[in-house]
This record gives structure tokens, C-alpha cells and sequence, in this order.
């Protein structure tokens, strides 16, 4: 088959000319950047092996599986991430959360920074990446999500701290930012029949979804230094529940930042110098 019939295959069977091509580079074993390549070699053909290979992923793409697992791998604020079916792909959107954070530590020097539910370990690599000073401790109550964003941090080379637990379990000490993207559908959301391919704990946290950003609001303030900041993000309609959760628990500076959509994607609030301890608020 030659490159030029295969990518017609693709978009025959629903994929955009992009997605297409990039999974015939991904079976070349070639960069996903090289469409200038492949455009100029478009009559080469695949070898019978390369053939199966493609039909093989635009089955599963067929299915309803997303480009990024398809790939093995997901663009996230300038990092190739190695991503599969045991965590959530990384969003644009969540790029917010970590422009905040970098705000947020903008002229402080080697600061503390917690990453609760890391997933793929998208937000604590970028920030990490970005700010190289930084002290940066990751979180996850699932073993197989920490051993995916311990590979991501072992091939970046980012120095990262993994600690398994839910929430704030195995955590110790105070930090200067604690950022996180936990779950936040509602559990009958009618959007998740389209994300049967990813990890069902990952998005949902209960009947109004925020059950998990709860959690984590309460339990924050013991956790922060003074002056420490929380962000978050959250569902595209929960910016006001958040922010009243934030100011419930001692929460000053409270507000939120808009994704690229302009939605209110993340909240956040900073910890005074004399917050009250957890139960007290």
C-alpha cells in the first residue's frame, strides 16, 4: 500500500488528514513533525507489517479511541509525554493550571510545590521543566498512573518526588503551592460514553462532581505554608461552587482563570498567615 493510499484509508474511515498522517509516521517509526517527509515520499509504500499496523490502529480508532493512546504518546506545554490506557491523556486546557502555578511562583526562590493526583505526571513535569529550582512532590492512589509518571520523569530526567496515596495520605510537611486536576464529572454526566477508553476513577467524583475537590479544599490549609497558594481545576460550570468552597475554608485572593475556550477552567485562593486548622474554618 502505498503512504498516499493509506492516508486516504485514514480519513476514509473518520480521521482528519493530520491524525492520519501522524499515525502513518507513528508506524514509520519517523517524527510526528515530519509531514514534510511524508508528503514528499507519499508513493513509498509500507512493508506488509507496516500495513498491518495501520489497519490495526484505525480499527481501534474506529472504536472511539483517542489519538493520543493510539500514539503512545501526548504534546503537554512542550513535553512529549508517553501516555497509554492507564491514565488520562493530558488537555490543553489543564495548560491553564500550570501557567497559574508559574505566576504563582514567579520571584520566589526553590519553592515547594505538591502535585495531587498526577496522573501522567503532565502538571508536575511542566512545572518542574519550567522551573528547575523548584521542589516539586507528585501523588496518586493509583500504582499503575505513578508508574507511568515515573517513566515520564526517568526519560525527561525531571527530578521528580512520587509518593502512592489518595490525596493528602502520604503527605508530610508544608508547600508553598499545592496545585491539582482531580475528578470533577458527575457521575450520570451524559459526555462519559464518550471516554470509555480512559481511566473511569480519573474523571468521576460523585452525584454533583465535587466530591474529590471537597477533599481537597478541607484538608489544604494544614498543608500550606503561609502566604501558600491551591489551584485548581475543575468542571466548566463548578468555577463558583469552587470559589465557595475556597472562601469557606479561609481562602483569601480568591478568583479563577479562563481556558482557551474562555470557560473558568481553574480556581484557586492563597492561605493567609493565620489560618485555621482543618475542622475549624
Amino acid at each position: 500500500m502505498r503512504l498516499l493510499d493509506a492516508w486516504q484509508q485514514g480519513t476514509t474511515a473518520g480521521l482528519s488528514r493530520l491524525d492520519a498522517q501522524w499515525l502513518l509516521l507513528h508506524v514509520l517509526a519517523r517524527p510526528l513533525h515530519d509531514r514534510a517527509w511524508l508528503l514528499a515520499h507519499d508513493h513509498a509504500t509500507l512493508t506488509p507489517e507496516q500495513e498491518h499496523q495501520f489497519t490495526a490502529l484505525l480499527a481501534r480508532a474506529a472504536e472511539g479511541e483517542p489519538l493520543g493512546y493510539l500514539l503512545g504518546s501526548q504534546a503537554f506545554f512542550g513535553l512529549e509525554l508517553q501516555v497509554d490506557a492507564r491514565v488520562l491523556l493530558p488537555r490543553p486546557d489543564t495548560e491553564t493550571l500550570v501557567h497559574w502555578a508559574l505566576d504563582v511562583l514567579a520571584g520566589q526562590t526553590a519553592p515547594s510545590v505538591l502535585d495531587l493526583g498526577t496522573g501522567s505526571g503532565a502538571v508536575a513535569l511542566a512545572i518542574q521543566h519550567q522551573r528547575p529550582d523548584a521542589h516539586v512532590t507528585a501523588t496518586d492512589a493509583s500504582a499503575d498512573a505513578l508508574a507511568v509518571a515515573r517513566a515520564n520523569a526517568a526519560r525527561l530526567q525531571l527530578p521528580l518526588q512520587f509518593l502512592s496515596g489518595h490525596w493528602f495520605e502520604p503527605i508530610s510537611g508544608q508547600f508553598d503551592l499545592i496545585v491539582s486536576n482531580p475528578p470533577y464529572i458527575e457521575d450520570n454526566d451524559p459526555h462519559l460514553a464518550g471516554l470509555t477508553h480512559e481511566p473511569l476513577s480519573a474523571l468521576t467524583a460523585g452525584p454533583d462532581g465535587l466530591a474529590d475537590l471537597r477533599t481537597i479544599v478541607r484538608d489544604a490549609p494544614a498543608h500550606l505554608r503561609p502566604g501558600g497558594w491551591l489551584l485548581l481545576e475543575h468542571g466548566h460550570n463548578q468555577s463558583t461552587a469552587v470559589q465557595a468552597l475556597l472562601r469557606e475554608a479561609g481562602f483569601q485572593q480568591v478568583g479563577s482563570r479562563n481556558d482557551l475556550a474562555g470557560i473558568p477552567r481553574c480556581s484557586g485562593g492563597q492561605i493567609g498567615p493565620h489560618a485555621a486548622p482543618p475542622g475549624q474554618q
